[in-house]
């Protein structure tokens, strides 16, 4: 491996990242910045947390969202959104697969959630969710359902809704507030206006289905889609959901909100090189604001559980650094 990715930071972070007592962590570090020999990743699924979460199952394949919805449809399928939330965990922090038995329960239950015309549904009621059906499907493109035809029933329902200019939008964010009540939430989906601006929430949890797809990542739909994010860097989004230019820079692992890590990571898997203007810009970003630990801050609180993500979103900076300059 080239350590080409290390001359271009100012201090190495992994120091850092072994330094840090987490097995499934330094499981990765080892694999994918050392490329040192390491165990099946089986040996992760007995760890504590997984354990937990898998015992929290229910018999359907889901996870019972614990808490009270905030979203106005009274019949938004919250369950779903847990199910997404805990396999974001099993997936990349424990790198579960389809072999796994409580992964492929989870998936068919999610299946149960998509509709005839192929997206998932149920988080936002009956309306069109492109920004978490994304999202949805990168986990279980890495979970080993990339071949799937429902996961490529899936995709193709994405391709379908692209705006003009080649991203995507979220339709009900186009509907006024004093019409979202729950008439709107149980009716028939919105459809895209496709001559309006792309939203970079959707485009960017969207484009990270394709970047994980290997038969999907080099089309040039997903290529057009790709320009549109970079071009967005450090703006402003079109539209009022996580609108302002600071939402750039908060970074979570596992991934979930858009961010300059997650478009950065997303656009090296779509053939993009650190020679590219707006891709040099970003990688130029994280070289310059290392912290005096060699991690980067992720804008997201402190305590334990925030030092913890700092190392995940570590980890996750250096695999992109890997991917341009490796």
């Amino acid at each position: 491996m080239s350590k080409n990715w290390k001359s271009t930071l100012q201090m190495d972070p992994l120091p850092a990242l072994l330094a840090w007592q987490d097995p499934a962590l330094t499981w990765f570090v080892q694999r994918d910045l050392l490329e040192a020999p390491i165990g099946s990743s089986e040996a992760l699924w007995d760890l504590p947390e997984p354990g937990r979460l898998v015992g929290k199952q229910q018999a359907n394949g889901s996870w019972h969202y614990p808490g009270k919805t905030d979203h106005p449809a009274s019949k938004a399928n919250y369950d779903l959104l847990e199910t997404y939330r805990t396999l974001r965990i099993l997936v990349e922090m424990y790198a579960f697969q389809r072999s796994q038995p409580a992964l492929a329960s989870a998936v068919e239950y999610i299946f149960t959630c998509q509709s005839d015309e192929g997206d998932l549904r149920g988080i936002l009621g009956n309306q069109y969710m492109p920004y978490y059906h994304g999202a949805i499907l990168e986990l279980l493109v890495k979970a080993g359902y990339a071949d799937d035809p429902r996961t490529h029933k899936g995709l193709q329902w994405l391709l379908k809704m692209r705006q003009a200019d080649g991203g995507w939008i979220i339709p009900a964010q186009l509907v006024p507030a004093s019409r979202k009540t729950d008439p709107l939430w149980e009716g028939a989906p919105v459809l895209p206006e496709r001559s309006r601006p792309h939203a970079h929430l959707a485009t960017g949890m969207i484009l990270r289905a394709f970047a994980a797809h290997p038969g999907y990542r080099r089309m040039p739909e997903i290529i057009t889609a790709g320009v549109r994010l970079k071009e967005r860097f450090f703006q402003a989004d079109k539209y009022n959901d996580r609108k302002a230019p600071s939402y750039w820079l908060k970074f979570q692992f596992p991934f979930w909100w858009p961010s300059l890590l997650t478009a950065l990571d997303s656009l090296s898997g779509l053939g993009f090189t650190r020679h590219d203007p707006d891709i040099a810009r970003g990688l130029a970003w994280f070289a310059e604001h290392q912290s005096p630990d060699g991690l980067w801050e992720t804008g997201y609180g402190s305590g334990r559980n925030a030092e913890r993500m700092r190392r995940w979103v570590g980890l996750a900076v250096c695999r992109v650094f890997i991917k341009f300059f490796g």
